[in-house]
């Protein structure tokens, strides 16, 4: 994935090469030497924001499997209360 950097002049100037150009990976376009918005396919568009998934259907994933998760236990002690 290539991400190419045009200000919104080069933008304004030249749209289709800006389109040719979101073909190989985002574009991002430049207000004042800022980042202010990215070009993208409709195609990785939908991909980046395609439907959403529960936290099961997330964790059942392949792969995750093989992926070593053992937190410390933490343990909560109550605190005495002063109700003078």
């Amino acid at each position: 994935m290539t991400i190419t950097t045009l200000s919104s002049r080069e933008l304004n100037h030249d749209v289709s090469s800006a389109k040719k150009a979101a073909q190989n990976g985002p574009v991002v376009i430049t207000d004042r030497g800022k980042p202010s918005h990215v070009l993208m396919t409709y195609d990785e568009f939908r991909r980046l924001s395609g439907k959403r998934r529960s936290l099961t259907q997330a964790l059942a994933m392949p792969g995750l499997s093989d992926i070593d998760f053992d937190p410390p236990r933490v343990e909560i002690a109550p605190r005495g209360v002063d109700l003078s």
